[in-house]
């Protein structure tokens, strides 16, 4: 008899595990049981304390995540982690900021793990432009103004000759652009969407640490974003939404009208 080459199962088994974006109260059922379930959980910087503290005192916790210009593990390591601790028998979770499909790299982890022939599932997290949004009382889209949505990374050098992403085209599709990661190098994107034919009145809302009691958010126009951004002092994590849909935070930002003081610039 000729064995299938997928009649081996390791003992262990990995969920990729979208931790949300920052309100532990929007973490999934499922997420938080996982998480509590895990024999070892291996965790990004963006994932909120009050969330790893769900996970039992004696699992192993493995922080693999960075700050700015800090600490990185590589990719390749990552998975090299999520692989010994799944062949040590380990219920293993890889919990991540956001959700694991956008801009967080789970489809690599994901295919590391079919090619070590480990069994692995996939746990959604609520996405960070759709809670920076929603906290910011923005509608992605809506039938007056916008019918349909694009998340981008701004992380890419925009100026660069090569570049995957050509922003003038996305000045053309009348839908609402949240960029991921876009902070650095936000005054050339808003200028290069400008030079594809997007208008500098353009309405640009802002952002930071959506969800968490370091909430901030601003208001303004594609032609002043950058600038206004920068003298407000406003960094990663934050998400830019661009199109006529942010303007309607003006009436609609219910968080930041709960606490006005510490949560509006």
């Amino acid at each position: 008899m000729i064995a299938s080459s997928l009649s081996f199962q390791p003992a262990g088994r990995v969920a990729l595990v979208g931790a949300g974006p920052g309100d532990p109260e929007l973490l999934t059922l499922k997420a938080d049981r996982l998480i509590r379930e895990a024999d070892a959980v291996v965790h990004d910087y963006l994932v909120a304390p009050a969330i790893l503290a769900l996970a039992r005192p004696d699992a192993e916790k493995v922080f693999v995540g960075k700050k700015g210009g800090g600490f990185c593990c590589p990719q390749t390591d990552i998975e090299a982690i999520l692989i010994r601790l799944a062949r040590e028998g380990k219920t293993v979770v890889r919990l991540k900021g956001g959700d694991p499909f956008i801009f967080g790299r789970g489809g690599e982890e994901a295919e590391a793990l079919v090619a070590a022939g480990i069994a692995f599932e996939i746990v959604p997290g609520v996405t960070s432009a759709l809670a920076a949004a929603a906290y910011a009382g923005i509608p992605l889209t809506h039938r007056s103004h916008a019918s349909g949505v694009v998340f981008l990374t701004g992380h890419e050098d925009p100026g660069k000759p090569d570049s995957a992403i050509h922003w003038e085209d996305y000045a053309k599709l009348g839908a609402t652009l949240c960029l991921y990661m876009g902070m650095k190098n936000l005054e050339t994107i808003t200028r290069r969407l400008q030079a594809g034919g997007l208008i500098g009145t353009t309405p640009v809302a802002v952002i930071q640490s959506a969800t968490t009691d370091q909430h901030r958010q601003l208001l303004s126009t594609l032609e002043r974003v950058a600038l206004e951004s920068e003298h407000a002092g406003f960094g990663a994590p934050a998400i830019v939404v661009i199109g006529e849909v942010a303007a309607l935070s003006e009436k609609l930002a219910w968080f930041a009208a709960a606490q006005p003081a510490a949560l509006t610039s």
